[in-house]
């Protein structure tokens, strides 16, 4: 399967012309790239044309995994190859959650600790 080398939908090898946006897939003889879901074609090059503004990576998806860490988690697995930008921000958020919920657990264990002995 091909993508679009104007909106990225997925076409079928071979389309001159995209169903989803009616550009046409002939440059002049030169050979088409095959571009994926985040805008890349098969040798790791970006789409000139891609358009990724759905796609905005928001502190709000952050704030949704920092305050709920599964959510973050379960959006980051979902959205890792669609939305590479909002899964990572909603990732970030859950791993910092949790990380200072760890740091947190041990300080009130060694406190705990420190005050059974005196």
């Amino acid at each position: 399967m091909a993508f679009c080398r104007n909106c990225g939908s997925q076409i079928n090898d071979g389309t001159m012309i995209c169903p989803k946006c009616g550009a046409s897939q002939n440059m002049g003889g030169m050979p088409q790239q095959n571009y994926n879901n985040n805008g890349y074609n098969n040798g790791g090059y970006p789409n000139p044309n891609y358009n990724n503004s759905y796609d905005s990576g928001g502190i709000g998806w952050g704030i949704l995994g920092f305050c709920i860490p599964l959510v973050g988690l379960i959006l980051f697995l979902v959205w890792k190859d669609q939305k590479p930008l909002s899964a990572k921000a909603a990732g970030m958020g859950a791993l910092i959650s949790v990380v200072i919920g760890v740091v947190f657990y041990i300080l009130a264990i060694i406190v705990g600790m420190g005050s059974y002995y005196y």
